[in-house]
Parts: structure tokens; C-alpha cells; sequence
């Protein structure tokens, strides 16, 4: 695979912008596209079961992650959860036991889950051609699993890591726009941008909107995550510059005051409202953008792992939708 001309980028950007402006024109023209297999259906903004929330609240399977996939899905269903974020390696897991993933995805339907997003393509943009070529095949292979249950994006996460000065801006801008091609056609998903304090390069919501937005795809996203966001040093104002269509899915959790930021790590998000930061004013600037997606419970506590997997994902959106609606009430 060659990086693709100046020219080409600008003409198959242009293309997939007149596409894009397309679905607007008419109900039949919206039909029509969500019809067609080369492309995913436009995401309709569904709202939650739960009064006072202008989001649809989603559990990531890490919030309860010792429980099998099956467990979660029952759990995330009867506590309440409006839709379910799993890993790839649950689902490879679920593969490999001779469980069906289209079965997977009926079952998520039947119990009234939506597939928000998967996690993730790992390694997905190295930082040479051969590597890019040799990981490939894994990252189809994901799609894939995440496009059978029904996923509408997945997560991106532009390893393996290296020193700031070897990562590549515009080679992973294309690269990242390959992922985006080849999710959009092949797979009927579209690949979204992560940042993670430990990936230099890739390390702020800034340098994640910029791979998108260089990507020049009509349909690139990001992923914020209230915690990367406090932990690499993002302002959480910088999200007023966004527009809630650029957001695939909206990680969210909070941070203890104690460790120092410095000194944060996963295993110590806590539940939302429980720890320092400002979340009410970030809910509000995610209005103001008219953000309609999922805002989705991500702990990775290993004391929260420890408890009764039921009443985790119960107190989770439970404080969840008393800060949304301390935010938005």
C-alpha cells in the first residue's frame, strides 16, 4: 500500500463530502444511503429509558470485568443500561468457545442493548509501511468481530508507542483514514480516534483531533475520555471547539484527589461524582456542541472488580444520571 497523492486525498475527500451532504437532502435520499452496503446507517440519536438524560447511558464491559460476556450483557441489560461497549478480546473469547457473534448481536437486540463501540484495534498505526502491512490483517479481523455483533464504531489506538519524535503526524492521519476506508466499506463501522496519556504523539484530545481531522474523512471521530483528558493534560474547555457529530462515543468516570494527577493510573477511576473533576461543566459543554451519542462507564477499579458485579453497574448509572442531571436538569 502506497500513501495515497495530495490530489487523490483532495478528490476522494470531495467525494465523500458531496456523499455526506447527500443524507440531508430528503427522507428518501436517507433511505437510500442507509441502504446501501458500502456505507453504515447515518447513527440515530436514541434517547435513554431514563428521564433526564439527553444521552443514552452504555457500560463498558471493564466496569465489570471478571464477569464473562455473557454475565455483562444480562447485567448491563436488567440494571438498566441503554446500550454495552465490550472489548475485542471478549469477543474473540466468545468466538474461540464456538459461540456465534451474529447470535451475539441478536442477543444484544433482543435485550435492548446498543453496540455503541468496540475496543479496539490495537497497534493499529505503526509507524513504518511494513509493520502497518504486517498488523493489518488483525485489525480487519476486529472490525470484523465488532461489525458482526452489530458495533457502530471502534476504537482506534494508534500503538505500538514511541518516542514523540519517531510519531508521525501526517503518517498516521493517512493511516488512520485507511481505517476509516476500510471499516466504512468492508465492515459498516467507522473506526474512531482514542488518546492515552502513555502514547506520545497521541497522548491529548488535541493531537486526536488533528489525525482525524488531517485524515480529511468525512467521517472521521474521536473518543474522549473525561480521565485520559485530566491525566494527559487536555483542558476540558477544549471541547467547546468540537462538534458532537466529531464524537463517537463519550468515555466518562472520575478521578480521587488523591494520588496526585501525576501519579493516576486506570485502577484508580472511581465512580462518577465521586472524585474532583468538574464533570457538570463538562456534560454542559457537551450540550452546547449538540452531542447526542453515549456517554458510556469506563472503571477499570480493582477494588470495584472485587464487589458484586450487579450492584457496580447499578451504583455506576445510578451516579452517572444524578450528575447528568445535576448537569442538565
Amino acid at each position: 500500500m502506497h500513501e495515497p497523492s495530495p490530489s487523490v486525498d483532495r478528490r476522494a475527500f470531495l467525494a465523500g463530502t458531496a456523499a455526506l451532504a447527500a443524507t440531508v437532502t430528503g427522507a428518501s435520499t436517507m433511505a437510500a444511503r442507509a441502504a446501501t452496503p458500502q456505507e453504515p446507517a447515518p447513527a440515530t440519536a436514541k434517547p435513554s429509558r431514563h428521564a433526564g438524560t439527553p444521552w443514552p447511558i452504555c457500560l463498558d464491559t471493564a466496569t465489570i470485568r471478571p464477569v464473562p460476556l455473557l454475565e455483562k450483557i444480562r447485567i448491563a441489560a436488567e440494571s438498566g443500561y441503554d446500550a454495552i461497549e465490550p472489548w475485542e478480546s471478549e469477543l474473540a473469547d466468545h468466538e474461540r468457545s464456538g459461540g456465534s457473534l451474529k447470535d451475539l448481536g441478536k442477543l444484544l437486540r433482543d435485550r435492548g442493548l446498543r453496540v455503541p463501540s468496540v475496543i479496539g484495534l490495537w497497534n493499529a498505526i505503526p509507524e513504518t509501511q511494513e509493520a502497518w502491512d504486517a498488523q493489518l490483517p488483525a485489525s480487519r479481523d476486529r472490525m470484523r468481530m465488532a461489525s458482526a455483533i452489530g458495533a457502530e464504531h471502534i476504537q482506534v489506538i494508534p500503538q505500538p508507542e514511541r518516542p514523540r519524535e519517531r510519531f508521525d503526524p501526517a503518517w498516521a492521519a493517512a493511516r488512520y483514514r485507511d481505517l476509516v476506508e476500510i471499516g466504512i466499506r468492508d465492515y459498516q463501522l467507522v473506526p474512531a480516534m482514542v488518546f492515552v496519556k502513555f502514547l506520545p504523539g497521541a497522548r491529548t484530545l488535541g493531537q486526536a483531533a488533528q489525525i482525524a481531522i488531517d485524515s480529511g474523512h468525512p467521517q472521521a471521530k474521536v473518543i474522549p475520555d473525561t480521565f485520559h483528558m485530566f491525566i494527559g493534560g487536555t483542558p476540558f474547555g477544549g471541547l467547546q471547539h468540537l462538534r458532537g457529530e466529531f464524537i463517537a462515543i463519550f468515555q466518562f468516570n472520575d478521578a480521587p484527589a488523591a494520588p496526585a494527577r501525576d501519579a493516576l493510573e486506570d485502577r484508580h477511576r472511581v465512580y462518577p461524582g465521586d472524585g474532583v473533576l468538574p464533570l457538570q461543566d463538562i456534560l454542559r459543554d457537551l450540550q452546547r456542541i449538540g452531542y447526542t451519542g453515549c456517554v458510556s462507564l469506563e472503571l477499570y477499579n480493582e477494588e470495584y472488580w472485587k464487589q458484586d458485579p450487579m450492584v457496580v453497574a447499578r451504583t455506576g448509572l445510578e451516579k452517572t444520571l444524578a450528575v447528568i442531571r445535576s448537569a442538565c436538569g
